[in-house]
């Protein structure tokens, strides 16, 4: 998988730059525009943003490359996955208490009507 998914010499780079740092900044961005009110539209302008800012911590920690474009696509689903799922759970939490005669959790990223 070392250059395809990722360019460092380990996965633990890799691991340790965008799942944990990257993912859990990400899962904040989600809950950030969940808080809001903000559409999903903003929550992906914030998470391509912060796919560039992953990268650059790539290249200036570990002398990845800065403008790869393979890697910074790979980068920016990981945390867009993140990103979503913070929103999701908090818009859920969201509806769910503040509607709470009109909503109850379905899952925990989700709600439906009671």
């Amino acid at each position: 998988m070392q250059g395809i998914l990722y360019e460092e010499p380990t996965i633990w780079q890799f691991m340790l730059v965008t799942v944990i740092m990257g993912g859990w900044t990400a899962w904040r961005t989600g809950k950030s525009c969940a808080d809001n009110w903000s559409s999903y539209a903003t929550l992906v302008a914030y998470t391509l943003l912060l796919g560039v800012a992953i990268r650059f911590i790539h290249h200036a920690l570990f002398e990845g490359s800065m403008l790869t474009g393979r890697y910074y696509v790979v980068d920016t689903v990981i945390l867009l996955l993140f990103a979503t799922g913070g929103y999701r759970f908090y818009r859920t939490k969201q509806m769910t208490e503040k509607y709470y005669w009109l909503y109850e959790k379905a899952s925990p990223f989700s709600w439906k009507a009671k």
